[in-house]
């Protein structure tokens, strides 16, 4: 989850290398306070649409003071109107805390799946009871609507505008409906980082000592995997939670080829193409994965959550993944998970990443709109916020540049995701999720298409024709 937006020129990704390099940092090994539940996926979640109860305000005092001057909460009662993404456990946990901390604020929660939320956002932004915070699938064309808050004078008044400057850009909308420049929309709860975890005792049972440095190395132990009878790749793909070999597929396209058009692409830079070259070598690749068995052979009917549950049960050697999902495997695998990114196609080349925020938006007619922009604030700056994001996100809480990194687990594979983050940045390697395109570009594209390249009834060269048409087709649309 990409999460989570900028137009990922070489200048900005330099930017983008001096916020990791600054802000991920070297990780801590001291004990941090273990998780109580396993996060789900930045990418769709699955359980059912559910809503959940008002939480109780806390009787006890705020212990800590506003992180910066500014707009608040204030000291009258305020319920917040939020929509969660279902199965996601990140703010759940900082909006219990914030209302320790600021007892007078309360919440009305409603949850659903990633992909309806994609349907039913714009029927909630504009409805009589619109929402104050609101997990968003994609922005543009809200923005371009009208139906989300300008956040500008709020980043004002924050200091927003002083922090590393790709927190922002993510979330940002230009006039031409372009992303990474223009007004800010959103703001992101934690800043996600993709890649592969694996079991580290099946590996070492088909000879895994490191991570492989090129993927003629990773096919190679794909391959032993599946001659020992072993699964290489658990995946998901049901459309429910939307297909998850899309994330493999991503991870190819940069090991082929550059991110930068990749980026372009998914920011709807003017005549921007997803079938490229190197993105069809990248397909093809996949189509040959499919092909010889490394994927689930149910995996079209396999829910996000089924599948990081039969992987944290030892079925699959590797998993492509987010470290949304640390907590999870370190509880259900304690020391036997580990991660490393992507390895590139040549060697030396460098390593690629997914890394975007869990982005959050506010109703342009919202009633506490201030109220949500301070919690928003809070998330990044608050300690106890920070150290939520990390234990239970396992990701960067991104924040002000100079903010201390909250501390780790010893032997948590959080110390593996947040070490591979300046490893991104440096090589200027990260992109947005190829989801997050267009409003429906996932339900209506990558999914269909990829669940039909699972069956047989689809091959790599259409696969990138067909989600370019849908893609041309939505944007006119906007």
């Amino acid at each position: 989850m990409k999460k989570k937006s900028l137009l990922w020129s070489l200048a900005s990704l330099l930017v983008l290398s001096s916020l990791l390099l600054a802000a991920c940092g070297a990780p801590a090994t001291t004990a941090a306070p273990a998780p109580t539940q396993a996060p789900a996926t930045q990418p769709p979640a699955t359980a059912a649409s559910t809503q959940a109860p008002v939480t109780e305000a806390a009787t006890a005092a705020p212990t800590q003071a506003p992180a910066a001057a500014g707009p608040s909460c204030g000291t009258d009662p305020v319920v917040l109107n939020a929509y969660f993404e279902t199965g996601f456990d990140i703010p759940f946990k900082l909006s219990e805390e914030f209302t320790k901390q600021y007892p007078n604020v309360t919440w009305d929660i409603k949850q659903d799946q990633f992909t309806n939320l994609i349907n039913e956002t714009p029927r909630l932004l504009s409805g009589d009871n619109p929402p104050d915070l609101i997990r968003l699938p994609t922005m543009v064309s809200f923005a371009k609507q009208g139906l989300l808050k300008n956040l500008d004078d709020y980043a004002k008044a924050f200091g927003w505008d002083k922090w590393p400057v790709p927190q922002l850009n993510q979330n940002r909308v230009a006039e031409d409906g372009t992303r990474g420049s223009g007004s800010l929309y959103a703001m992101g709860l934690n800043y996600s980082l993709t890649g592969i975890f694996y079991n580290k005792k099946l590996a070492a049972q088909i000879g895994m000592t490191e991570p492989p440095k090129t993927l003629a190395e990773f096919d190679d132990l794909l391959a032993k995997a599946k001659a020992a009878g072993l699964l290489p790749i658990m995946e998901w793909g049901s459309a429910k939670s939307g297909m998850g070999l899309a994330f493999p597929l991503q991870n190819l396209m940069a090991a082929y080829g550059p991110v930068g058009p990749i980026n372009d692409w998914i920011f709807q830079k003017k005549g921007a193409t997803i079938d490229t070259p190197d993105n069809l070598k990248a397909a093809q690749h996949l189509e040959q994965w499919i092909k010889n068995g490394y994927f689930p052979p149910d995996i079209n009917a396999i829910e996000y959550t089924d599948a990081a549950a039969r992987f944290g049960k030892g079925e699959g050697v590797f998993t492509f993944n987010g470290d949304w999902q640390n907590a999870g495997y370190d509880k259900d695998m304690a020391g036997n998970v580990g991660f490393f990114l992507m390895p590139p196609a040549e060697a030396g080349g460098s390593p690629a990443a997914m890394s975007a925020p869990l982005t959050y938006g506010i109703a342009a007619n919202a009633k506490n709109a201030d109220c949500a922009v301070f919690f928003l604030n809070w998330v990044a700056s608050n300690d106890k916020a920070r150290q939520i994001d990390v234990a239970i996100g396992g990701s960067n809480p991104g924040g002000p540049a100079d903010a201390t990194m909250p501390s780790v687990t010893a032997g948590s594979v959080t110390n593996d995701t947040l070490a591979a983050g300046p490893v991104v940045g440096k090589a200027g390697t990260s992109m947005d999720f190829i989801a997050n395109s267009t409003s429906s570009i996932f339900a209506q594209g990558w999914t269909p298409e990829l669940q039909k390249m699972v069956g047989s009834k689809q091959d790599a060269a259409g696969l990138l024709k067909a989600v370019q048409a849908e893609y041309e087709r939505e944007i006119a649309q906007q």
